[in-house]
């Protein structure tokens, strides 16, 4: 009967010089050839799919009825402005889902360091594009944050 030895990694080793809080370097070897990229593909979607974190899940804009409307003395549409924020990555303190509002005025280019959020949620990035705001415009929002794991569409 025909036996095939696949070489199996011997060593896992970490990177922590180069880890930080959103990044970090694994190395697994030796692998056959063409494993690797497998691998690592089912590591990559494996930890996608079951991380749990926070995201901005519901946006309401003062004066806007729809996602292709635009605001007055604001460059960006408010399908941008959304996808912006999107973007931002939030840790958020407790299990409960959290509402705040935010203020902009212009003018001015607004990144999620101008954001100003209660003590339990805290902005990970704050150079995050958000918008840009001509003299005398404002944005108002109220976005909701909630927990959740892995990705889920919108309904």
């Amino acid at each position: 009967m025909f036996r095939f030895d696949f070489q199996r990694p011997r060593r896992l080793e970490c990177d922590y010089d180069k880890s930080t809080d959103t990044y970090g370097i694994f190395y697994a070897y030796p692998l056959e050839r063409g494993f690797g990229t497998s691998i690592g593909n089912v590591l990559r979607r494996t930890l996608l799919s079951s991380i749990p974190g926070a995201a901005i899940t519901a946006v309401r804009i003062e004066g806007v009825y729809h996602e292709f409307s635009s605001i007055p003395g604001v460059y960006e549409d408010v399908m941008d402005i959304i996808l912006n924020l999107k973007k931002i990555p939030i840790i958020l303190k407790g299990d409960e889902p959290k509402n705040s509002k935010i203020k902009l005025v212009g003018p001015g280019e607004f990144t999620s360091g101008h954001l100003s959020f209660p003590s339990d949620l805290k902005v990970v990035d704050k150079n995050i594009y958000i918008a840009t705001l001509e003299e005398g415009a404002k944005l108002e929002m109220e976005i909701r944050v909630k927990k959740g794991i892995g990705y889920v569409p919108a309904d």
